[in-house]
């Protein structure tokens, strides 16, 4: 079994940092532009659900079927009957 040793330590903690360094460096220029895309399909998603409900406000009778209605049989006169005591 090999045991570390000091240089090598130092080498990968020194990758480690460089690495680190790099990466915020790169996301620095990149982020307003990663921002900006996800900002657009955002955008674009929120427009196209408004233009569909506005659609289905403006047409709500293209979308319902009309229901039959029913006709009401006339069984005979109503007569209002009073308790006698």
């Amino acid at each position: 079994m090999d045991t570390a040793s000091v240089p090598g330590f130092i080498r990968t903690l020194f990758y480690i940092i460089l690495f680190y360094y790099l990466f915020k460096f790169a996301m620095r220029l990149l982020a307003p532009y990663l921002m900006q895309k996800v900002a657009k399909k955002a955008e674009e998603h929120i427009k196209k659900q408004f233009e569909q409900q506005q659609q289905q406000y403006q047409s709500p009778v293209e979308n319902q079927q009309e229901v039959p209605k029913k006709e009401k049989k006339v069984v005979g006169d109503y007569i209002d009957y009073e308790e006698v005591e």
